[in-house]
């Protein structure tokens, strides 16, 4: 087995709070690079951020709900500060964030 086939073979999860761990033979995780762990989002944060994605993608608070399948209240909330995305929404919104295009064609939607 070449080096090429051993690294297209690596078994990575993607965490809650936006990293990329490594699942070992062992079955423990390892971080795929030294990354510092990001602080705890808080409300405002998280609200310009989603803003801010939504905006770049060149989405209304409907259309992105719909492209996410979640209910246009859920975005509300998430950019008014209400509410924070926890767990797999946090994690799907770390990835639009870093890959938009990757994370919208793995949802089945063309936005970019």
């Amino acid at each position: 087995m070449t080096e090429e086939d051993k690294v297209a073979m690596r078994r990575l999860r993607l965490k809650a709070d936006g990293r990329i761990v490594e699942l070992t033979a062992q079955g423990t995780e390892a971080p795929l690079a030294a990354e510092p762990v990001p602080a705890p989002m808080t409300a405002r944060d998280a609200a310009s951020r989603i803003r801010s994605l939504r905006a770049r993608a060149g989405l209304s608070q409907t259309q992105f709900a719909a492209r996410l399948n979640l209910p246009v209240e859920t975005i509300r909330n998430w950019e008014q500060g209400k509410r924070l995305p926890r767990g797999p929404a946090r994690a799907l919104l770390c990835l639009i964030e870093r890959a938009p295009g990757m994370a919208f064609a793995a949802l089945g939607s063309d936005a970019t």
